[in-house]
C-alpha cells in the first residue's frame, strides 16, 4: 500500500503536465508517444549500467520468445491506457481526468474475474460512492460551460483507459506469478525486477505508438513539449510505474491486487493541488470537492473493507468437521 501511494504521487504529475502541454498547443499523440520512447531509453540505459549486458540479453530473450504476448500486454496496458489519458487532457482539466480515472477501481474486479481470480463482493456501497463522486465532478464541468460533447471527449477515453491499464498489468502479473491457466507462466529472473517489467511492457507498446503517429500525423512537437514529456517519462514512466508494478507483483490474490489498485485514488488530490500551484487553476466548487471526497472515501472504504477477514460460507464448519 505504501508503494502504491508513493507511485500515485509521481503518477499525478503526468495529469498536470499533460494538461499544461495541451493548453500550450502540444498534440496529445506526442505527449503520449514521446513519454514511452523516453522511458525505453532511460530504462534501457539504467538497466545496462545497473545489471550489465547479460541482463539486457536475457531481457531481449524473454521478449523475443513471446513477442505476441508482450505486444498485446504493452499495447493495451500502456498504449490504449495512456493514449486515452492524453486524449482526454485535450478536453478536461487534469484533476477531472484523475477523478474519472478512478473508475479503474471499478474495472479491476471485472478484469480479475476474467483471469479466473475470486473477486470480493464487499464494497458495493463504496463503488456507488465512487460513481456518485465522478458524476458530481463531471456535472461541474458541464455547468461551467463545457458542452456534452466536450465532457464526453474528456470522459470516454478515460473510461476505456480504466479497463486497459489493469488488463495489461494483470497479463504481466499472471505471466510472472503463474496465477492464470489462460496465461503461460514466464520463468525468468528478469520478471522479478519491476524496472525490467516496465521496459518489457514499454517495448511491447512501441508498435502501437508508431502506428498511432503514422495514422494521426500530428505536427512536430515544440521543444517545451519534449522537455515536459521527459519529465513525465522520468516521474510517471520510470519511477511511478516501477513502484506500482513492484507493489502489484507482490500481490498474489484478488484482495491485495484490488487494494494496490485502490491507492491510485490519491492521484486526484495530488493532481488538484498540482494544477492549483503549478498552473494557477482556480479552486473547484463545493460540488467538486464533495465529489472528490466521495471518490477518495469510497476507495479508502473499499480498501479497508477488503482488509477484513472473509465471512465463512454457510455450512463451511460442518464440511470441515465431516
Amino acid at each position: 500500500m505504501a508503494l502504491g501511494l508513493l507511485a500515485a504521487a509521481f503518477f499525478s504529475l503526468s495529469f498536470v503536465l499533460n494538461r499544461s502541454m495541451s493548453l500550450s498547443g502540444g498534440h496529445w499523440v506526442w505527449s503520449a508517444s514521446l513519454r514511452y520512447a523516453t522511458t525505453i531509453l532511460l530504462l534501457g540505459g539504467w538497466l545496462g549500467l545497473r545489471r550489465g549486458r547479460t541482463w539486457l540479453l536475457e531481457l531481449a530473450r524473454v521478449f523475443l520468445t513471446r513477442p505476441g504476448f508482450w505486444l498485446l500486454a504493452g499495447s493495451v496496458g500502456f498504449g490504449v491506457f495512456y493514449g486515452g489519458i492524453c486524449l482526454a487532457a485535450d478536453h478536461a482539466p487534469g484533476w477531472l481526468v484523475a477523478t474519472t480515472w478512478q473508475t479503474t477501481l471499478l474495472a479491476s474486479p471485472f478484469v480479475l474475474r476474467a483471469f479466473g481470480l475470486r473477486v470480493p463482493l464487499r464494497g458495493v456501497l463504496f463503488m456507488v460512492l465512487i460513481f456518485v463522486g465522478i458524476v458530481l465532478a463531471n456535472l461541474h464541468s458541464w455547468k461551467s460551460g463545457l458542452s456534452v460533447e466536450e465532457v464526453l471527449r474528456g470522459v470516454l477515453p478515460v473510461l476505456v483507459a480504466a479497463f486497459a491499464y489493469p488488463f495489461g498489468n494483470q497479463l504481466l502479473n499472471a505471466a510472472r506469478n503463474g496465477t492464470s491457466a489462460r496465461v503461460t507462466h514466464v520463468r525468468s529472473p528478469v520478471l522479478e525486477d519491476a524496472a525490467s517489467c516496465v521496459l518489457l511492457m514499454s517495448l511491447g507498446s512501441a508498435p502501437f505508438w508508431l502506428v498511432l503517429v503514422a495514422v494521426v500525423s500530428p505536427p512536430a512537437p515544440a521543444a517545451s513539449q519534449v522537455v515536459q514529456t521527459l519529465a513525465v517519462a522520468l516521474s510517471s514512466g520510470v519511477i511511478a510505474t516501477t513502484l506500482f508494478l513492484r507493489a502489484r507483483n507482490l500481490a498474489r490474490d484478488a484482495y491485495s491486487i484490488a487494494a494496490v489498485d485502490a491507492t491510485q485514488a490519491a492521484e486526484v488530490v495530488f493532481a488538484l493541488v498540482g494544477e492549483v500551484l503549478m498552473l494557477g487553476a482556480p479552486l473547484p466548487g463545493v460540488e467538486v470537492l464533495v465529489g472528490l471526497l466521495l471518490v477518495t472515501g469510497g476507495i479508502l472504504g473499499f480498501t479497508l473493507g477488503n482488509s477484513l477477514p472473509e465471512e465463512a460460507e454457510p455450512g463451511a464448519d460442518t464440511a470441515r468437521e465431516a
